[in-house]
C-alpha cells in the first residue's frame, strides 16, 4: 500500500525557517517526480516546488530563493526547506506523486503557520 506522510509543520515567526518532510512507503521515491503543494484558507491548492527523478527542480515564483526542495533516496524522503518565511506562506502543505496505475497520490498535509 502506497502512503505519503508529511511532517515538520508548525508555528514560526516571520523570517524563520522550517523543514518539511514527505516520507513514502510502498513505492520507490527515487524514480518518481514529487511535488510540494500548499493550500491556504479560501484559496486553491498551488504548486510550490517539484523535484524530478533526474534531480531537476522547479519552484513557484513566490518561493524562489527562499525554499529548497531536495530528496534523500536512501530514506525514501523528499524535503522542503523553507527559509525567510512570510505570513503569506501560511497554508497546509501537501506532497504528491504519481503512482502507476493508481494515479496521483497525496499525503494528509502538514500545517504551516507564519506569524507576523
Amino acid at each position: 500500500q502506497v502512503q505519503l506522510v508529511e511532517s515538520g509543520g508548525g508555528l514560526v515567526q516571520a523570517g524563520g525557517s522550517l523543514r518539511l518532510s514527505c516520507a513514502a512507503s510502498g513505492i520507490k521515491f527515487s524514480i518518481n517526480t514529487v511535488g510540494w503543494y500548499r493550500q491556504a484558507p479560501g484559496k486553491q491548492r498551488e504548486l510550490v516546488a517539484v523535484t524530478t527523478s533526474g534531480g531537476g527542480t522547479n519552484y513557484a515564483d513566490s518561493v524562489k530563493g527562499r525554499f529548497t526542495i531536495s530528496r534523500d533516496n536512501a530514506k525514501n524522503t523528499v524535503y522542503l526547506q523553507m527559509n525567510s518565511l512570510k505570513p503569506e506562506d501560511t497554508a497546509v502543505y501537501y506532497c504528491n506523486t504519481y503512482v502507476f496505475p493508481t494515479g496521483v497520490m497525496w499525503g494528509q498535509g502538514t500545517q504551516v503557520t507564519v506569524s507576523s
